[in-house]
């Protein structure tokens, strides 16, 4: 726990925490059968229902489209279209009460809607906290599109997304970036501002979207002086309510909207859309688990809620398969993992350790034995030029000190060796030439060469992983932290540290992968220009990554 960081208070519903009380002197099979038994109130209204009172739209009398709109997800021929009706977002029920309201919605060739292809009606039901999701289908594939929502005389932002190639196509080449880690009280998105305005395909979230932790009055680190935060959002996230509130706040930003506005994103989650660095069903705290499920089904829900996912992704109470594929033509297969839901407790009471029996336990996972299946029988059978494995914490060796034998991460890959080595195995028996693993989490730049054997340098390069700087999370940052000699110096494999906020862009050709990693100098003030600080190249066929 971090210093001075208090223990959260339960705020659930009475019932719900008896019913946890009374599970927890039972024994039951499974968290999920667990949380069942809570009644956790986590699923869609039925087809047809008419659960709650209709609202005339034409009622709405303040814009309802104040956290903007969202694409996500692009399959060929179809995209999912997000957004929210709040005309009071700071508010628990976003200014709407328990209405339902008839939504509009369009997509069209061109930003000015003279083509429209596609429109229809959705509805946005309390339940889901006036969410929509809109599985948009019959689209050609490989193409740029316009979307807008209207609810009443309420016009959203236009948004513009694109779906992915045929999947048995070719494609010549898809540039792609990568986010992660924007805690909001940390400093402004000023990374995703200059985004919005980049040339690229799809933005891949690699998790930590929000935080839970407390944002004063003041925006912690923004220090606001022309608003006031209400104080509702000055406590650590616990219901479901706390968890749907704190992403108004997020979703408030401009610089956030206006990059979920121009590009469609895929998102996958880390820790603290839950909580720091939980495992499973264990939280830091030693909550016990049917206790902190009820916590994990309220983030799971406002996450889904909040972004733009497919109904395949709605959690069943605390439970949701988050881990999925997605392809651009034959250029690339996208294997988006999770590797907090299903994973073994970290080793050693989370400290930073030095490998050993209990962490180099063969029976230890960090992505559960079915997504480990699922990503290995995936390689078997892709026929991508390049397979990108988009998560979470650092997947490469990271020796933390210079000793003989160095502490690492009990929360990366390090702490789950057994892991790494089984992957590994996997891409190489798939014969995978190209491999590209992506990842968010540690709030710096990095980019490693994936060895086959990390304690011996001149071992083949089995792919490369591109580390993300974050967004926000951090603060300003600097090019060189105290570590990065160290860091350099104990890990040959690692070609490249930057200790600034920013992301990265990667673009992708049958040839070759050309990596920018896109830097900021400070984001604790707003409107920081963008530099590159290095890039690098990875022929397609030869591993390894060159200073381009």
């Amino acid at each position: 726990m971090p210093p001075g960081r208090q223990r959260p208070s339960s705020r659930h519903a009475p019932e719900l925490r008896a019913a946890a009380r009374h599970l927890a002197r039972r024994r039951f099979l499974t968290v999920s059968a667990a949380a069942a038994a809570l009644a956790f109130g986590t699923h869609l209204p039925a087809t047809g229902a008419a659960s709650s009172a209709e609202l005339d739209a034409a009622r709405i009398t303040d814009d309802p489209f104040t956290l903007g709109v969202a694409s996500g997800d692009p399959w060929p021929g179809s995209v999912l279209l997000w957004t929210r009706l709040a005309p009071e977002p700071y508010q628990a029920d976003g200014g709407l009460a328990q209405q339902r309201v008839v939504v509009e919605w369009e997509v069209a060739d061109d930003e000015r809607f003279g083509a429209i292809v596609r429109r229809g009606t959705a509805i946005a039901h309390p339940e889901v906290h006036h969410t929509l999701h809109v599985e948009v289908d019959g689209l050609d594939a490989g193409r740029v599109y316009y979307y807008r929502f209207r609810a009443g005389t309420w016009i959203s932002p236009t948004g513009r997304t694109r779906t992915a190639p045929a999947a048995t196509g070719p494609a010549s080449a898809l540039t792609f970036a990568a986010v992660s880690c924007q805690a909001y009280h940390e400093g402004y998105f000023t990374a995703h501002r200059h985004l919005a305005d980049d040339d690229v395909d799809v933005v891949l979230h690699l998790g930590d979207y929000l935080y839970e932790y407390a944002v004063d009055a003041a925006g912690g680190a923004r220090k606001y002086t022309d608003r006031v935060l209400p104080a509702l959002f000055n406590r650590e996230t616990v219901t479901l309510e706390d968890y749907r509130l704190r992403y108004a706040l997020y979703r408030s930003d401009p610089d956030l909207r206006a990059v979920h506005a121009m590009h469609p994103f895929i998102v996958t989650w880390d820790d603290h859309e839950t909580e720091n660095n939980y495992a499973a069903d264990r939280d830091e705290n030693g909550t016990p688990p049917a206790t902190f499920v009820l916590r994990r089904a309220a983030a799971y829900r406002a996450h889904w809620e909040n972004q733009p996912l497919r109904a395949s992704q709605l959690p069943n109470g605390p439970d949701a398969q988050l881990y999925r594929r997605l392809r651009w033509g034959t250029l690339a297969q996208f294997d988006v993992l999770d590797t907090r839901q299903y994973r073994s407790d970290q080793a050693y009471g989370d400290r930073q350790h030095i490998p050993g029996p209990e962490s180099d336990d063969p029976a230890r996972t960090i992505t559960g034995a079915a997504q480990e299946r699922w990503l290995i029988d995936g390689w078997r059978t892709s026929d991508a030029v390049w397979n990108v494995m988009p998560q979470q914490v650092c997947f490469s060796q990271r020796k933390l000190d210079l000793s003989p034998v160095a502490k690492v991460s009990m929360d990366a890959w390090d702490g789950y060796r057994a892991s790494r080595e089984r992957v590994l195995a996997g891409a190489k028996a798939a014969g995978i030439d190209n491999l590209m693993v992506l990842t968010g989490d540690v709030h710096v730049g990095y980019a490693f060469d994936i060895k086959d054997d990390f304690g011996n340098p001149s071992s083949r390069t089995l792919g490369t992983e591109i580390v993300t700087p974050s967004i926000a999370s951090g603060g300003d940052g600097i090019a060189r932290p105290t570590n990065w000699a160290t860091y350099l110096s104990a890990n040959p494999h690692l070609k490249f540290y930057n200790g600034q906020r920013g992301y990265v862009r990667v673009r992708l050709t049958p040839q070759a992968a050309r990596t920018d990693f896109k830097t900021v100098s400070a984001v604790t003030t707003p409107g920081a220009p963008i530099t590159t600080a290095a890039s690098f190249v990875t022929e397609a066929g030869d591993q390894g990554l060159k200073p381009a």
